[in-house]
């Protein structure tokens, strides 16, 4: 990617430089979040016991199978009030894949993931590294929308989460990102803080995916003054993805 194309989506970001930084050091600011934030260490990363004890006996095995099953989902109350289920959307082989939280009124309108203001601004996190957002998929913990946008119940994400695992399972994607603190928080286990998270490769499952976490974009519109660590993961993102 040329400097003036990357510097187009860094503004789209609202950076409007950056420096690259050489070792691994921490600047002062974010060993600010980590201390404040500072928790016991994680479990060791593993498939998320919600996960294991929530897999059917008879997983959907193809897109299509998973997807009807999805579509007649009536696992808890959730299903009462959708408009549509939100399934996920892009390449079902990418090397990414994307997790972030439930949907929102505009996605439960469309039965599409990160639609509206924080799907534009992940659209323009993606291609600052070189990435359009068909190239990915997209996917939320849950597939239907709590009401009120409220955060999701642990017997939701519980009665959803084989939908999740198996996502990833027929993706078999080479890193995940989880975006926002309800998707990191329920894919890795632990309640520490995406301040804290974020600077880490974890490991996902029973593959061990690299899974990295970042701040979801409608945080960021919140809180524009976090875009420029957003950026530092996207380019720790960028790295992953091109290792040999």
């Amino acid at each position: 990617m040329d400097a003036g194309c990357r510097q187009q989506y860094l503004d789209a970001l609202g950076i409007t430089s950056w420096v690259r930084r050489e070792g691994t050091g921490v600047s002062a600011d974010d060993a600010g979040v980590e201390e404040a934030s500072a928790k016991n260490p994680p479990p060791a990363p593993a498939l998320a016991p919600a996960l294991k004890e929530s897999l059917p006996v008879e997983a959907a095995s193809t897109w299509d199978a998973l997807e009807a099953a999805v579509a007649g989902c009536q696992a808890c109350e959730l299903h009462r009030s959708r408009t549509h289920t939100v399934f996920g959307v892009g390449d079902r082989s990418a090397r990414l894949m994307i997790i972030g939280e439930a949907p929102g009124a505009e996605e439960d309108r469309q039965g599409e993931p990160f639609v509206g203001r924080a799907g534009q601004l992940l659209n323009a996190m993606l291609r600052a590294i070189g990435l359009e957002r068909g190239q990915v998929f997209i996917a939320n913990i849950l597939k239907c929308r709590p009401p009120g946008n409220r955060n999701p119940a642990p017997d939701e994400v519980a009665a959803c989460a084989h939908f999740l695992h198996q996502q990833v399972a027929l993706v078999r994607p080479q890193v995940i990102l989880a975006v926002g603190g309800v998707a990191a928080h329920n894919l890795l286990q632990t309640d520490d803080a995406v301040g804290r998270l974020r600077r880490r490769v974890h490991a996902y499952g029973e593959n061990r995916i690299p899974l990295l976490v970042t701040y979801h974009p409608a945080y960021l519109l919140r809180r524009p003054e976090e875009k420029a660590k957003a950026w530092q993961d996207l380019q720790k993102l960028h790295g992953l993805l091109h290792t040999d």
